[in-house]
């Protein structure tokens, strides 16, 4: 018979699975199961051995595409290869091919813990979205679409509490990131994030708190349902400008009371520096509150878990919470003022130190930022560390904030 459709279509199931061969078809076939599902097939001998491959299912695999398969076949066994050793190939491949479990765990341990320092931010959220969503998938098998899904699920959940989906943005990237990591290893073989741009609208922010601002933060900061310890750091990072990460990292063997200097190790610090920090009066009373509420846990800030410290992302959380008002997670705006972020507070620190008349080349040396000097003196003679100018700017950074929030 000559395949049709509707040839095909009339073909029925029976007790017994059986076969139809199309005339002349040079071993192209159809299988029909008890169940009525149709299959194509290509019967063949190779190196004197009979062979069967299997094409496709009918309809999903149309009669013409089935027909170029199959045209596609004789041609290898003409050329003398056989024809099913890349369709095994092919099936070995996808038994063995990484799950999306599978390709985050060997993401976070051959890429994101050896070159991002942000790794442990990259874990939780690929966990909480990716896996949660998709673990037990194949990595290669994920769409542009579901990827698009997944950050409009993102966003939603987003606006539901009022904020702008920025988190949305932070996913994409590292979810982009990371199957740009599959792509070089061959795990698969494209990435579903590429044409997709950011979800959340984003600009380089500018938000520095007024005065007026900074007497509302500080002044209402304890009104907020946060704990004490997270008020302390964010009236600390205030003092002292430092990032919110170095902040929730302090070991308390870091802090010299007696000399006054809070130093980072290079390991701590983001541009891998090491540091030092003048602790200004205002500094010292706030350290001194959190070491008598830090107990004996090492670290000036422990977090909840055991042995551990606050982590970075529950000081945003913990201020975003500050300044919302929502029922489902306790909270209530205690501000009233524009939205503000852990880092504006650096960056309002940085304005008004500036205002204040320190020269921006000191104030940068208080914030840790490097300044490249290529010249050989700058490289290899003058390292100096600035710390007479650093104390100063910090001192006339605190008259003001003084006179602001006292």
């Amino acid at each position: 018979m000559k395949f049709t459709d509707a040839s095909i279509r009339a073909l029925k199931p029976k007790p017994a699975r059986y076969e139809a061969w199309e005339t002349n078809g040079k071993g192209f076939g159809l299988r029909i199961s008890p169940a009525g599902r149709k299959t194509f097939i290509y019967m063949y001998r190779f190196e004197g051995t009979a062979r069967r491959m299997t094409l496709g299912t009918y309809p999903a695999l149309t009669l013409s595409q089935a027909h170029e398969i199959h045209a596609k076949a004789k041609l290898e066994l003409e050329r003398g290869t056989d024809p099913n050793v890349e369709s095994v190939q092919v099936k070995k491949q996808a038994r063995e091919a990484h799950t999306v479990k599978e390709l985050v765990h060997v993401y976070v341990e051959r890429y994101a813990k050896k070159k991002k320092r942000s790794w442990k931010e990259d874990e939780r959220v690929l966990n909480k979205d990716v896996v949660s969503r998709w673990g037990r998938r194949k990595a290669s098998s994920i769409t542009k679409q579901e990827v698009v899904a997944l950050l409009d699920e993102i966003m939603d959940r987003a606006e539901a509490i009022g904020g702008k989906g920025i988190q949305a943005n932070r996913t994409l990237e590292i979810v982009r990131k990371m199957f740009n990591f599959a792509f070089e290893r061959s795990i698969v073989e494209k990435n579903p994030c590429m044409g997709i741009g950011k979800p959340a609208e984003e600009s380089g922010r500018d938000r520095k708190l007024s005065e007026e601002e900074i007497g509302i933060f500080w002044n209402n900061l304890d009104k907020s349902r946060m704990d004490k310890g997270m008020q302390l750091l964010l009236k600390l990072q205030l003092v002292t400008m430092q990032r919110k990460g170095e902040l929730a990292k302090i070991e308390k063997s870091e802090l010299d009371l007696k000399t006054r200097w809070w130093s980072i190790p290079k390991e701590k610090s983001k541009n891998k520096h090491s540091h030092k920090v003048w602790l200004t009066n205002t500094a010292l009373d706030l350290i001194e509150e959190a070491w008598a509420l830090s107990g004996d846990s090492k670290w000036l800030f422990p977090g909840r878990v055991k042995d551990r410290h606050i982590t970075p992302e529950a000081v945003g959380q913990a201020l975003l919470d500050a300044q919302t008002d929502n029922p489902r997670r306790n909270s209530v705006d205690v501000f009233n003022i524009p939205k503000f972020v852990p880092h504006d507070l650096r960056r309002t620190a940085t304005t008004h130190t500036t205002e204040a008349g320190v020269s921006r080349f000191i104030v940068s040396k208080v914030l840790n930022h490097i300044h490249v000097d290529k010249s050989i003196t700058g490289k290899h003679y003058d390292l100096y560390e600035y710390d007479k100018e650093k104390r100063e700017a910090l001192e006339t950074w605190e008259r003001k904030l003084r006179s602001i929030v006292f």
